[in-house]
């Protein structure tokens, strides 16, 4: 028996829920069932290629990463080595999953071409602006301020995923989030030490973690780490309650992981309250239901938030905008002279107060009454 069987305690699905895993990574991966993940996060070794120490301009020496398991001997090593961990990660994810891949410059251009080859398919590149980057002190090259996220999905053929766009957007001032994602490195109190040492020296700041595990799982979710580190995809997956599982080489990083990880409190919150739930997944409902079961009148006015703009609604449930008809997102579109737009979010109708109401809000009601919910 391998150090990681140990699928007989602590089990989800036949899962080793909320544990870390000591061992090689891929490994390890071979041990997990197929499709029995939801949510994947990987933070795997760089492969820097680091030839000098680095010093600040006072001569002291940058804490760079230089730490064994970010050495390769070569590209060849190093591309092998990703292709079979990606390899056991696309079989344990479900077929509804996704994954995140983080890099730097020096391997994600390589990840990305990997992932590309085994089948995934890239969702989304997320730009993670560092606010407090590390200076370039040499002065010979840009100041390196950014890492690559890569989201993507099991396949092209994948029709469904966990995409809590409604939640993102809330979280960033009802705006929708863009992929450039302002976020400061890990430092202060959020980053762990031992002996006045960092303990771990490229950490992920919670925030960052949060806003992927957020947006791209439910609560009750299963998330793994292959490169677990200490224990930031864990420590955020308990506080968001979500299960999470960790693989990871080092003992003393699954020691400060653990001690980490057992301090924080489980969320006293339901589940229903935790997080805005997506509109995909609630039941469809289209605005001519709305008109048809008499929630919107015939002849009634729609307005813009600001009202400049009104339309009138017909029979058949598309709006008269001037000498225009069209659908409520193809007027919502037209009257702000863009290509598209979701007419749910535009419109709003007068109650006998005369204040305005989405009609986003009237469809949900109108799910609740019907019992579609």
């Amino acid at each position: 028996m391998h150090q990681f069987d140990i699928f007989e305690k602590n089990t989800i699905h036949n899962l080793p829920t909320d544990q870390i895993i000591q061992g090689n990574c891929i490994e390890v991966l071979k041990t997990l069932p197929a499709k029995s993940i939801d949510l994947i996060f990987a933070d795997p070794p760089y492969n820097l290629q680091l030839r000098n120490e680095l010093r600040r301009p006072n001569q002291t020496v940058v804490d760079g990463v230089d730490d064994e398991w970010d050495q390769f001997a070569n590209f060849a090593e190093y591309d092998s080595f990703t292709e079979a961990w990606l390899r056991e990660c696309r079989r344990v994810l479900k077929d509804e999953g996704t994954i995140w891949v983080i890099g730097s410059y020096h391997n994600i251009f390589r990840v990305g071409k990997i992932m590309m080859d085994l089948g995934f398919w890239i969702l989304n590149d997320i730009i993670w602006y560092k606010t407090n980057p590390m200076p370039n002190f040499r002065g010979t090259r840009f100041q390196n301020a950014t890492e690559t996220l890569i989201w993507a999905k099991k396949s092209s053929e994948q029709r469904t995923y966990t995409f809590n766009y409604h939640a993102m957007k809330h979280l960033n001032d009802d705006k929708q989030m863009s992929n450039v994602w302002y976020i400061p490195l890990c430092t202060g109190s959020e980053r762990l030490r031992m002996n006045g040492r960092k303990v771990h020296s490229t950490q992920k700041p919670e925030s960052l973690l949060y806003r992927v595990i957020l947006s791209s799982s439910n609560p009750g979710d299963i998330v793994l780490d292959p490169f677990f580190g200490t224990g930031t995809t864990g420590a955020v997956a308990k506080k968001l309650k979500r299960y999470y599982i960790g693989i990871e080489l080092d003992p003393t990083y699954i020691q400060a992981a653990r001690e980490r990880i057992e301090q924080i409190p489980v969320p006293l919150l339901d589940d229903s309250e935790l997080v805005t739930k997506s509109k995909r997944i609630e039941p469809r409902v289209s605005f001519g239901q709305l008109v048809e079961a008499q929630y919107i009148k015939v002849g009634q006015k729609l307005y813009s938030k600001d009202r400049r703009i009104s339309a009138i609604v017909k029979a058949d449930s598309e709006l008269l905008w001037g000498d225009t008809s069209g659908s409520i997102h193809k007027i919502a579109a037209l009257a702000q002279n863009k290509p598209a737009f979701n007419g749910w979010e535009y419109w709003y109708y007068e109650d006998r107060d005369g204040n305005l109401i989405s009609i986003d809000d009237l469809r949900e009601q109108y799910r609740r009454e019907t019992n579609m919910r």
